[in-house]
């Protein structure tokens, strides 16, 4: 018996020619807007049905500004499909400071701009100063102290990452907080000194406030007390060796196996040239969140139903995907299109559509697509990472 067809009725323009009902019409419109989203506005013909909203930006969220720097943030309150992590993007001044403060959960952070000096505090109490330019990262485990300053002649522009959704910048454990509602006596006890050392300790958080830039860095690290040796906090993730690269693009990876320190969130920063694309393919063992650094590009989510939504991203957008979710990312633009991929994990994974279907029984995929073998022999094998435009 037949129960009904679960394809119909059918959705997507593909069945829409010249049908006066999918045109958008009337005066409720805002232009500016719908030129950022053509892919929405226009979208694909294999485009069907609607899911969760995967499209957000930091172009959207308001700027906390105060003397020294500013931030912006996207939570998941903001961004409700982001569950995993939450986001984070700042900008020091040349010596601007993020005032001494710490987490309940993880910072991961990458560079984007300029330069920082960082520095934290290990679970065996070890002390580390770096200095970190573009393209390089941090790893903060949850709980443990740290500190950030821009330097010259620039300052710092970087994209924090946590690993809970709902965390947010202005949720923070800050020294200043802490001194100014301590009992005077009992900081006077706890440091062995006389109360009046207090009497001007500031009664309001700091955040963010400028100060001296900071001077040479072994100076500062012998100040700090750093050892030789200790386990690295910081990763030079651009200048690493890519682990997918053709004359499409190329994906660098950071997570445990090569940063061991970085235990809850796992990193690709992907180059795409113009006309290549981000092969198809899904992430097994987190959502992908994502920060658009350069270029434009589109992505197409397919998900259970069947869902399937293409939406247009820019410098400053992010994107979430849900775990095991298909996607691709195709470079739109005429510039290389950069962008980060972070996962709540210790470690990076992927399925390529085209390694899973190059690892088959020919017979077996030609019975599916109705494709004939010799031609499916021509399909790549192996994971790609990056599709080069042929």
């Amino acid at each position: 018996p037949v129960f009904g067809d679960p394809d119909l009725p059918q959705e997507g323009e593909v069945n829409t020619v010249d049908d006066p009902g999918s045109t958008v019409m009337g005066g409720a419109q805002n232009p500016v807007i719908e030129s950022q989203f053509p892919n929405q506005m226009d979208a694909p013909a294999t485009d069907i049905s609607t899911q969760q909203f995967f499209w957000s930006s930091f172009n959207i969220s308001p700027r906390r500004v105060q003397r020294g720097g500013w931030a912006r943030e996207l939570t998941q309150p903001d961004f409700a499909i982001s569950e995993e992590i939450a986001g984070v993007n700042m900008y020091l001044e040349a010596g601007g400071i993020r005032e001494l403060h710490w987490h309940q959960t993880a910072e991961w952070a990458l560079m984007t701009r300029g330069n920082c000096r960082i520095t934290t505090l290990s679970r065996d109490g070890l002390p580390s100063v770096d200095d970190v330019q573009e393209g390089d990262l941090w790893y903060f485990p949850p709980g443990l102290p740290h500190s950030l300053q821009g330097m010259g002649p620039d300052g710092a522009e970087f994209v924090l990452a946590f690993d809970d959704g709902a965390q947010s910048e202005s949720n923070t454990l800050l020294l200043t907080d802490w001194f100014a509602h301590t009992p005077p006596e009992v900081l006077a006890k706890n440091f062995g000194v006389a109360q009046e050392v207090f009497a001007d300790i500031p009664l309001h958080d700091l955040w963010i406030f400028p100060g001296e830039v900071p001077g040479d860095l072994e100076a500062d690290r012998a100040a700090a007390g750093v050892v030789p040796g200790t386990e690295a906090v910081i990763f030079r993730l651009s200048r690493s060796t890519p682990v997918f690269e053709n004359s499409g693009g190329s994906i660098r990876i950071a997570d445990s196996s090569n940063f061991p320190a970085s235990k809850t969130v796992a990193a690709g920063l992907v180059t795409i040239e113009p006309g290549s694309m981000r092969e198809l393919h899904w992430h097994p063992n987190a959502d992908e969140w994502q920060y658009w650094l350069k270029g434009q590009g589109r992505m197409t989510v397919f998900n259970t139903g069947p869902h399937a939504n293409t939406t247009d991203f820019r410098p400053g957008d992010v994107g979430v995907v849900k775990r095991n979710l298909g996607h691709y990312i195709e470079n739109t633009g005429e510039e290389t299109l950069i962008f980060l991929e972070t996962f709540r994990s210790d470690h990076y994974e992927e399925v390529s559509l085209a390694n899973w279907l190059s690892h088959l029984p020919p017979a077996l995929v030609s019975q599916h697509l109705n494709i004939p073998a010799e031609v499916l022999a021509t399909f790549p094998r192996g994971t790609q990472g990056i599709t080069p435009l042929r």
